[in-house]
């Protein structure tokens, strides 16, 4: 086939699909996902039964199907009422942060979960990276002037960030820092200076400060009670299960998690306890890994290490597939992020392109956090892994953001096609929306791949 055939065969796809990269990587995935999270949940097996734990993930991942399926046949260009839940999205993910902050269930040390009718859970955690993404594209695009983001749009992106934040901290400090990377990804993308984007590290850092000033003083006219009043402490009483339910703040866990983290001494040298093991089982898995693994399904230390479907499948991966296999799953996510870029490149208007490079950002970054975690580079944290661990509302969160990116590329390549007829512009009603894409430099009648 030669090259011109190749290019149109691809033209035909992406405008009937989507683009086909996305698709590929989406798909291998899932496939991934069903490989390494059976082979990974040795201890539900021994709870659940043999074909139990798969029958989840298949059930999780085919819902995810769904979402990808609807959304990818959205013409963008029409679908005005998707852009007017936007703000809705953000009103209700709000709310459920709050609520979980009240009424959420303890999981894992954190309070994080709600309990639905029918014995369904949600993270509201999960559900507000998605309204993050949204939210900012949305206030980024009315916010455009003269292919920059005016300065009230910056400050109020980083106002929202900074709430989400704050609201998700009790649920993960990994989760805030995620929301930032993601925010700094679209203000470059919607063309926001590099001065104002500085403004923005600025105020995050002041937000920090005072959080962690405030909570010091606290704790210490806490512990400065405690010494005063020593009859109030029962010397030797274990805490209840009320008392832990009610104990929301976290730091002293980031604290104890980054000193640990800083320690210089090798974790060869360190003996398993409670706090370490999960650390330590993950650096066996991988050092049993070797370049090219033990083989699929020959996992030895999936049995022991807690949540090795979820928040240290890559540990597990590296083990079975080697480094080898390793770098294959950090080229997908990386090899996403490229093409999102490259759809980004293309769009006429700068509300889509905003929308493709935040859910790419979302699910990259997040990948990068996991393994970032897995092999030591971050402290200890739940990050689930894209796609590939378990857990329903990840996995429907991915999956929208896959939706979102392929119904935004097979938009575009219906508009830059060879007749060129038709003009890239959203729903009559939503000028303000309807700004150019400020870094649009592909050729007007060209769709690469």
């Amino acid at each position: 086939m030669s090259p011109i055939d190749k290019k149109n065969r691809y033209n035909e796809i992406a405008q009937r699909y989507g683009d086909p990269w996305i698709w590929g990587i989406y798909f291998t995935l899932l496939v991934i996902s069903i490989i390494e999270s059976y082979s990974a949940s040795s201890r539900e097996i021994a709870e659940q039964g043999v074909y139990m734990p798969i029958i989840k993930q298949c059930i999780f991942l085919g819902v995810g199907a769904v979402a990808v399926i609807l959304l990818y046949r959205i013409d963008y260009n029409k679908a005005k009422f998707l852009y007017a839940m936007i703000p809705g999205l953000a009103a209700v993910t709000i709310i459920t942060l709050i609520y979980v902050m009240v009424a959420g269930k303890v999981i894992n040390g954190a309070q994080r979960v709600l309990f639905l009718p029918g014995g369904f859970t949600l993270q509201p955690a999960e559900l507000a990276k998605l309204s993050i993404v949204t939210l900012l594209a949305y206030i980024l695009a009315k916010s455009q002037k003269n292919r920059d983001v005016s300065t009230r749009g910056i400050l109020l992106s980083a106002f929202a960030v900074a709430v989400y934040g704050g609201l998700m901290l009790q649920s993960g400090l990994t989760n805030t820092l995620l929301l930032m990377t993601i925010s700094f990804s679209m203000f470059l993308i919607g063309g926001a200076r590099i001065r104002k984007i500085l403004y923005v590290i600025i105020f995050y850092a002041v937000v920090a400060g005072l959080y962690f000033v405030i909570h010091n003083n606290n704790e210490t006219k806490d512990e400065n009670l405690r010494r005063a009043n020593p009859e109030l402490v029962a010397e030797g009483s274990a805490p209840t299960e009320q008392d832990s339910k009610a104990k929301t703040d976290r730091s002293g866990t980031w604290q104890s998690r980054i000193n640990a983290w800083r320690n210089s001494d090798s974790l060869v040298y360190r003996p398993i306890t409670d706090k370490n093991q999960q650390e330590m089982f993950s650096r066996m898995a991988q050092a049993h890994g070797g370049m090219f693994g033990v083989g699929i399904g020959r996992s030895r230390e999936c049995s022991r290490l807690p949540l090795a479907f979820s928040d240290y499948i890559y540990s597990i991966i590296i083990e079975e597939t080697g480094f080898a296999g390793a770098c294959f799953v950090l080229l997908l996510y990386l090899w996403l992020l490229a093409r999102a870029a490259m759809i980004v490149r293309r769009s006429k208007r700068v509300l889509p392109s905003l929308l493709v490079i935040g859910m790419a950002s979302l699910i990259t970054f997040q990948a990068l956090f996991h393994m970032a975690i897995n092999v030591g580079l971050f402290p200890v944290s739940g990050q689930p892994l894209p796609l590939i661990s378990k857990g329903g509302t990840a996995t429907l969160v991915m999956s929208i953001a896959f939706g979102v990116m392929l119904s935004v590329s097979r938009t575009i390549a219906n508009y830059r096609n060879k007749s060129n007829k038709t003009t890239e512009t959203l729903p009559e009603g939503m000028g303000d929306l309807d700004k150019e894409n400020p870094t649009e430099i592909a050729p007007k009648n060209v769709w690469r791949s």
